[in-house]
């Protein structure tokens, strides 16, 4: 089984799809078709960090993936961040993001998570948490990513 794979990244654009585009591509998923999901882990699968997105298939497949991404043009931070945890039953993903520091959105999903777990009767393992954070200067967007991405992708047609 292909893991699930953390990828992070974060850009500047001159609009906020262009920012959001960018950030993608610092990721390493520019050139997919992201399909959200709504945060479970399966039972067997594994998580690993990659930072950037290794080659995952043919340019315009589905990607299937839990994403964290926010955007901001104020000056300040904008983060985005992934918390999860697993156990031999399958495990969580948490996601937040917005125009805040690293150590809010790490608060939220930390928070999230045992939220979560707290609904589940399995036996997690110790949770993870990935942040991405970046300086929002003015005049300029802003877009900052944490996606878990599952396995390869598949042909979209």
């Amino acid at each position: 089984m292909e893991p699930i794979r953390i990828v992070w990244g974060h850009a500047t654009g001159p609009t906020e799809m262009a920012a959001y585009d960018a950030a993608l591509a610092d990721a390493g998923v520019e050139n997919y078709n992201l399909v959200g999901v709504s945060s479970v882990i399966p039972a067997d699968a594994t998580v690993e960090l990659a930072g950037t997105a290794p080659d995952l298939g043919p340019v315009g497949n589905r990607l299937t993936v839990v994403q964290a991404c926010a955007t901001a043009t104020d000056p300040g931070h904008v983060s985005a961040g992934l918390a999860w945890a697993t156990s031999p039953a399958g495990g969580l993903f948490y996601e937040a993001a917005g125009p805040t520091d690293e150590a809010d959105i790490s608060e939220r999903v930390r928070t999230g998570l045992s939220a979560g777990q707290s609904l589940r009767d399995w036996e997690f393992g110790d949770p993870h948490v990935r942040v991405e954070s970046a300086s929002v200067e003015p005049g300029t967007y802003t877009t900052a990513v944490v996606l878990a991405v599952y396995g390869q992708s598949e042909p979209i047609l």
